[in-house]
């Protein structure tokens, strides 16, 4: 029987006009990834990776062409459907950590449940052990380095146990030493928990760290 993918793509394209030139973020991208992939999105900067990245969410609306997590269209849902689809199949890290200042590490990571006290305390205490925050989730953001910031938002997009982790450039913002360990953490989530994660990065190494590797230049997606 063949494997049916998590993701798939079919012609998608989200173009931008400045004044009377068309530019396409992504051109007619085909695109399959499959349950258990650890996929990497590679190209220059501006080359459309984190649009992708949105299109493939829902948080951008593509220009034409579609896109399916498992059996569902996305591309026709509503706001409210798109969130929804987001909360239970979809993590989603931004180059940004995006947490909540006023709240603990504990609590960002628990702001993104439907339910918080429906949370698997064995869960919870396996994603902050492979994540090496299990004694960092009662400090606020700003005692965590930057490191720490982002595998708290890692924890955050995984608490849902969704099937798919998608990331944009989670090596962005950090030095070396903590890039490297983060893409040995996020190596531990795909052979750990089995997720299938998809990557937008221009970090070699991480890009390296992938067993499938797409590469976006002028808005065009190929598999190397």
């Amino acid at each position: 029987m063949d494997r049916q993918p998590c993701i798939r793509c079919e012609s998608l394209s989200k173009l931008y006009r400045q004044g009377e030139k068309t530019i396409f973020a992504v051109q007619n991208c085909n695109l399959k990834v499959y349950p258990g992939d650890f996929g990497a999105v590679i190209g220059k900067s501006g080359s459309g990776k984190s649009t992708l990245l949105n299109l493939i969410a829902g948080y951008t609306r593509p220009s034409q062409g579609t896109v399916y997590l498992g059996q569902k269209e996305i591309c026709q849902m509503n706001d409210a459907q798109l969130a929804e689809v987001r909360r239970s199949g979809i993590g989603f890290v931004f180059q940004a950590y995006h947490l909540l200042p006023i709240l603990t590490a504990r609590e960002n990571i628990l702001f993104a449940c439907k339910d918080p006290a429906r949370v698997s305390r064995t869960y919870f205490g396996e994603l902050c052990r492979l994540l090496d925050i299990a004694d960092r989730l009662d400090h606020l953001p700003s005692a965590l380095s930057g490191g720490q910031q982002q595998r708290v938002a890692i924890a955050r997009a995984l608490i849902n146990e969704p099937q798919i982790l998608l990331a944009d450039e989670p090596t962005g913002n950090l030095d070396k030493e903590s890039a490297e360990a983060l893409i040995e953490y996020l190596k531990k989530i795909h052979r750990e928990l089995g997720a299938t994660l998809l990557i937008a990065t221009h970090d070699a190494d991480l890009a390296a760290a992938a067993e499938r590797v797409f590469e976006i230049k002028d808005g065009s997606v190929r598999e190397k």
